[in-house]
């Protein structure tokens, strides 16, 4: 889908790889520039979130090196750069000098706390950035500390899919009338707008600033339960019907104090009665149980069973590729039934070929 769109990302950790992986999966042209030295600590000397893209390594403090870059930035729809606000522009690399080579370009920044704000300097990560945004609030049961999936919330879907967003609507512009753009996509901000839909509910009373009692994460069909094996099983029958068969199933539908599906003064109670009643039967058999219902009961799954689960088997959600288990494309277009990860490159790999493909100046 995005064959003839040319993306350059500077080496970075998070969100800005995880984009540039996306737009790669996508159809992009991503040549990552990678350090002549180490790779960033923290990442693998192939990571997997370089697949599909081409690498050229540079030394940002030469200014030969820079130069190079600058000639490549001119030919690019786009630039992906994670550093904290002012090290681009330390480095002759940032937005003014960029649109002099390139006024089309669409230069793309992903940071936590975004490009301004008494934040703005400090060092941060996930939590921190979804913790400040509200989005961390509603992650647990009450008396627990909140705790979301590593990343999830804040990297990839407050970060790095905003950023992705952010990119392909600037250049749909830049297309139009040839002007390029900043994005400055924040963590904070992000993280902040996905909070919408549960703010929604807010407006029909189902969300409340008290951690479980809202809609969504407080009531007994609403949550999550350990088996007798260790395992975990996920209930969430939000509506009427769908509760009935949940009832239904675990031979409940003649519970009087079941009765009632939104009387929150019973919510903890009963999720305590569920509780102990899954904790009597493994996860295997509870899953068997609900199969093919729609009590909307499902197996809490590592990546590695995941994998294995036969509808994720099915539609090939997951893949393994140079020994290293890894989520296929997303999401899938039409005529487009089967994906195979390209390799990561390693550092500098495609050094020649890229500066082959420059104009000289």
């Amino acid at each position: 889908m995005l064959k003839g769109t040319r993306i350059i990302e500077i080496e970075a950790l998070g969100p800005a790889p995880f984009a540039g992986m996306l737009l790669a999966d996508l159809g992009a042209d991503v040549i990552v520039v990678h350090r002549k030295q180490a790779p960033v600590p923290g990442l693998p000397e192939r990571s997997l979130l370089d697949r599909g893209k081409r690498s050229i390594a540079l030394d940002l403090r030469d200014a030969g090196d820079v130069a190079l870059l600058m000639r490549l930035i001119a030919t690019a729809d786009g630039l992906i750069e994670g550093f904290r606000p002012g090290v681009m522009e330390r480095l002759g690399l940032g937005p003014d000098a960029c649109h002099a080579a390139n006024p089309r370009l669409v230069y793309g920044r992903m940071t936590g706390w975004g490009q301004n704000g008494p934040l703005a300097h400090t060092a941060g990560h996930d939590m921190n950035y979804t913790g400040v945004s509200g989005a961390l609030w509603y992650a647990s049961l009450p008396g627990e500390p909140p705790m979301a999936p590593p990343t999830l919330v804040g990297d990839i879907g407050g970060g790095a899919l905003y950023l992705v967003i952010g990119m392909l609507a600037a250049s749909m512009n830049a297309r139009a009338n040839g002007q390029g753009t900043v994005v400055d996509a924040a963590i904070v901000d992000g993280s902040a707008h996905m909070m919408n839909l549960l703010m929604a509910l807010g407006q029909i009373g189902g969300l409340a600033a008290e951690r479980g009692t809202s809609l969504l994460d407080g009531p007994h069909w609403c949550r999550v339960y350990r088996t007798s094996d260790g395992g975990f099983i996920s209930v969430q029958c939000i509506e009427p019907k769908f509760y009935a068969l949940f009832l239904d199933r675990l031979g409940l539908a003649a519970d009087p104090q079941f009765a009632d599906q939104f009387d929150r003064d019973l919510w903890p109670e009963l999720g305590n009665r569920l509780a102990a009643i899954f904790a009597a039967k493994p996860r295997d058999e509870w899953t068997s149980l609900f199969e093919g219902s729609d009590a909307c009961v499902s197996p809490v799954l590592n990546p590695w069973q995941a994998a294995q689960h036969p509808h994720m088997a099915a539609r090939g959600s997951w893949l393994t590729a140079d020994g290293t288990l890894q989520a296929a494309a997303a999401p899938r277009f039409s005529g487009r039934t089967t994906w195979t990860p390209a390799k990561s490159p390693a550092r500098g790999e495609h050094d020649a070929e890229i500066r082959a493909g420059l104009t000289e100046p």
